[in-house]
């Protein structure tokens, strides 16, 4: 079984404002910081294409900055959108990620996984801490729109 996580969490939207979360830099500027860090929509650039790429700069309550990058790999929207993202810009090992969203009563069903097989079973542990706060930020930005 390749290392990696899946995750699947509903929200109380339509696929197109889930998917939106993803690909509109307001938005993913604010859930990919989550409350405690801080993502400038500046520091920010999204190509959703296939082909494209995306960076982000994460500023952490420490001082220090976190690095992003990746390219878009799949782009159906309401449906998939598939990236590869990596904290080490140098690193050319790059971790795939893909997200499909579902319609269900009542709203969507977003599934997360990332099976590149370039962590640690720890460093999977961590990323899907994170992924679920991201995954709470999330809430709140539906919250805030309605």
């Amino acid at each position: 079984m390749p290392a990696g996580i899946a995750i699947t969490r509903r929200f109380a939207t339509s696929p197109e404002r889930a998917y939106a979360l993803w690909t509109d830099p307001e938005q993913f500027s604010v859930w990919f910081g989550t409350e405690a860090v801080r993502v400038p929509l500046d520091t920010l650039s999204m190509d959703v294409r296939v082909g494209g790429s995306w960076n982000a700069v994460m500023h952490l309550p420490n001082g220090s900055t976190i690095q992003w990058t990746g390219d878009y790999t799949e782009v159906d929207p309401p449906v998939r959108l598939a990236f590869t993202m990596t904290d080490d810009p140098a690193n050319p090992a790059r971790e795939p990620v893909a997200v499909d969203i579902t319609a269900v009563d009542g709203g969507a069903d977003m599934t997360l996984t990332q099976t590149g097989g370039n962590l640690s079973e720890e460093q999977y542990a961590q990323t899907a801490i994170g992924y679920n706060a991201f995954f709470d930020a999330m809430e709140n930005v539906l919250a805030a729109r309605n």
